[in-house]
């Protein structure tokens, strides 16, 4: 058993975790990040299969999170854009639905796609302009209902409840009930009305890589689990112990629980699965995420994402993934009725479809229902600190501005200024 003395241990190479020991970093603080995987990112993961680069899971990123743009160099990334909208897959075919504010040329196409009334369309515009001009901060004190009733509210017809924003949040909160936040919902909407959304050329695992990249070197240590922390000492499977001025978990919302037991409640956890296809040609062109209007099936989202990011598959193969978020993710026959339903959704057999991988991911996001409050504590008391998607937003920008918001009070804790809940 080895003691090793640094100023901060970080459970967790993930998103917040990165963030948090960079912060440190940057303020001269000696810091030890531990990662029970044998990669960073957390899940935010990218693998190479037979010259196929598979996102573990159907991701994507919203560029004008504040965090995104602060804290990445986009450049580098080589981000690839999505078309702004989404082809709407309906009992009578395909329809494409644009964003009549950034896609004015496909105002006429929107206008006469049968997702919803004229009225429904209108309502859509105006929802999508009163988030856009409020700060997100504002959005999250707005009272809270579940999506479901916000959109209800507003008297959109269930019509354009089911065939557009049902599929589309299914896909983005892992709700196909949408019963998550409206708060949440509404901030969510805004940064898809505002910005890009995209892929890195080189995955979505670049994002994190990118982080680790600017850490002093041999910050993070990888296939390290951690069994238990007790008064700033981290006991590592195998008997060895990291002895630190502060603990901080950076840790998905079920593991942190684990871990710190009943001073951090388990957020509750959101299902996804992403079914991965290489194909000779792409069965969609463009670049537009397609959504199941229809409720026939297990997917809500599909992307061809080799015409989004080429860089995604091989000369010569398309890639398609098939997103199944919520409770049908863990359904152990789910291969087949993707298979049976992709071959309605194409009017064709889907036996040259080449089923690369499955992803089940159990937690997906923490749950975030109402009433919701970003902002959880980062601070416990006794030098242990918490941070995660689960203490902020469920959202690459929650992560990341929760490790923010925990460096802050892990230097404060070390300056010596009492803990108190943060």
């Amino acid at each position: 058993m080895t003691d090793v003395d640094v100023d901060v241990v970080v459970i967790g190479a993930g998103m917040a975790g990165l963030v948090c020991a960079h912060d440190l970093a940057q303020a001269g603080v000696t810091c030890t990040v531990v990662e029970a995987s044998d990669g960073v990112g957390g899940r935010v993961r990218t693998d190479v299969v037979d010259g196929f680069r598979l996102d573990r899971g159907f991701q994507i990123l919203l560029t004008a999170y504040p965090e995104v743009q602060r804290r990445l160099d986009l450049e580098a990334l080589d981000l690839r854009p999505f078309a702004p909208g989404a082809v709407v897959r309906t009992e009578g075919g395909m329809h494409v639905v644009g964003d009549p504010l950034r896609q004015p040329s496909r105002a006429i196409t929107s206008l006469m796609a049968p997702i919803g009334s004229l009225g429904d369309k209108a309502r859509l515009v105006r929802l999508v302009l009163s988030v856009r001009t409020r700060s997100a901060p504002d959005l999250l004190r707005r009272p809270d209902v579940t999506t479901l009733e916000r959109l209800q509210s507003l008297g959109f017809s269930d019509r354009m409840v089911e065939l557009f924003w049902r599929p589309l949040f299914a896909g983005i909160q892992l709700d196909p009930d949408l019963e998550v936040s409206s708060r949440r919902f509404e901030v969510i909407l805004k940064m898809l009305a505002v910005g890009p959304t995209a892929v890195p050329a080189l995955g979505m695992g670049a994002i994190p890589a990118q982080l680790a990249e600017w850490l002093p070197e041999g910050s993070v240590r990888l296939g390290c689990r951690v069994e238990r922390i007790d008064a700033g000492t981290v006991y590592l499977a195998g008997g060895e112990t990291l002895a630190a001025r502060a603990v901080v978990v950076a840790t998905e919302g079920p593991e942190a629980h684990r871990l710190l037991g009943g001073a951090v409640d388990d957020p509750g956890s959101r299902a996804a699965a992403c079914l991965w296809f290489s194909l000779s040609a792409p069965p969609l062109a463009g670049t537009t995420l397609a959504l199941d209007g229809t409720g026939r099936g297990p997917v809500r989202n599909l992307a061809v994402m080799s015409e989004v990011a080429p860089t995604y598959a091989p000369p010569g193969r398309s890639l398609v993934a098939a997103a199944v978020p919520g409770p049908d993710a863990l359904d152990p026959g789910l291969g087949a009725k993707v298979t049976e339903q992709l071959a309605g959704w194409f009017d064709s057999s889907t036996a040259e479809w080449e089923h690369l991988r499955t992803d089940v991911i159990p937690h997906g996001q923490p749950r975030q229902s109402p009433q919701f409050a970003p902002r959880q504590r980062v601070s416990l008391g006794d030098g242990h600190f918490v941070c995660g998607d689960h203490r902020d937003t469920a959202s690459l920008q929650g992560a990341m501005f929760s490790g923010e918001r925990t460096a802050r009070a892990v230097l404060a804790h070390l300056a010596g200024v009492p803990d108190r809940p943060a």
